[in-house]
């Protein structure tokens, strides 16, 4: 295996306090697995060489490399050394080029969805202000659980003022995506704000997605709104970066512009 520019080989890897070395070891492991580092053999190196460069015992090496194999993601050939799994080798990137209806539609049509709860309610104090709700005023939430394969990829809590959220029922997101339900109705997609983050897994969302509690998340949340700038739908899609990443496309001389996404930090500096 090739050591990328940020591995220094000489030098144990850092721990944290607070996880195991193994869990650790694992993690490291699977986002290296995740993005193709063992090349087309996918043979991981020997035990010894991983014992010299995270500074760790054979015990822990083996354990993580056993919590691997139970997550499917290698195999051990005996006497040859551990593999990944070829049917978890990484796939090239797909040619995105998609609108935001063509994108809905693909994930629509790409995913089995199960509806967990519809209803009308209040909205958090953070929905509400995005969505431009008057104090005490409900909106329809939806929350849906979208699957590949019977595994769950995607969980999606979306809220949507409540007039226009009359046809949206558990029946009809059975049949129809959320966005198809508000375009029949005729209402026109304009300006998106969306932002991309990551967040814990807590014990519910560690159910729904079959990951484990404290597992970072990948977190998009989407404001969409009207031609009219109005806002018509506020969602937030939690996914495990383990089975899902977001790839986005945009023009060449948008780079540098506001549409092509800016970094933003939130750094509270002490008073002086």
């Amino acid at each position: 295996m090739t050591p990328s520019p940020l591995e220094h080989n000489a030098t144990p890897a850092p721990f944290s306090k607070g996880t195991s070395l193994h869990r650790q070891l694992f993690l490291v492991l699977r986002e290296e697995i995740s993005r193709g580092v063992f090349g087309d053999t996918g043979a991981l190196p020997k035990e010894e060489a991983l014992c010299e460069r995270f500074g760790v015992s054979r015990i822990t090496v083996r354990r993580a490399l056993a919590d691997l194999a139970a997550l499917g993601l290698v195999e051990r050939r005996h006497g040859r050394g551990t593999f990944v799994r070829q049917d978890r080798v990484p796939v090239a990137r797909p040619n995105p080029s998609l609108g935001l209806i063509d994108s809905l539609r693909q994930t629509a049509s790409g995913t089995d969805v199960q509806v967990l709860l519809v209803e009308r309610a209040e909205a958090p104090a953070d929905v509400a202000a995005m969505l431009q709700l008057a104090a005490g005023e409900k909106a329809v939430h939806a929350l849906r659980l979208r699957s590949v394969s019977g595994m769950p990829v995607m969980l999606s809590d979306a809220w949507v003022p409540a007039q226009l959220g009359k046809q949206v029922t558990m029946a009809s997101l059975r049949k129809h995506a959320l966005y198809e339900i508000l375009l029949a109705q005729g209402v026109k997609f304009g300006r998106v704000i969306q932002e991309i983050s990551a967040d814990i897994s807590d014990p519910t969302r560690s159910r729904l997605l079959q990951t484990e509690v404290g597992v970072p998340l990948l977190k998009v949340v989407r404001v969409i709104h009207d031609p009219k700038g109005r806002p018509i739908q506020f969602i937030t899609v939690s996914m495990t970066p383990e089975r899902s990443r977001i790839l986005m496309d945009f023009a060449g001389d948008a780079v540098n512009t506001l549409s092509a996404g800016y970094f933003m930090h939130d750094i509270r500096l002490p008073r002086q």
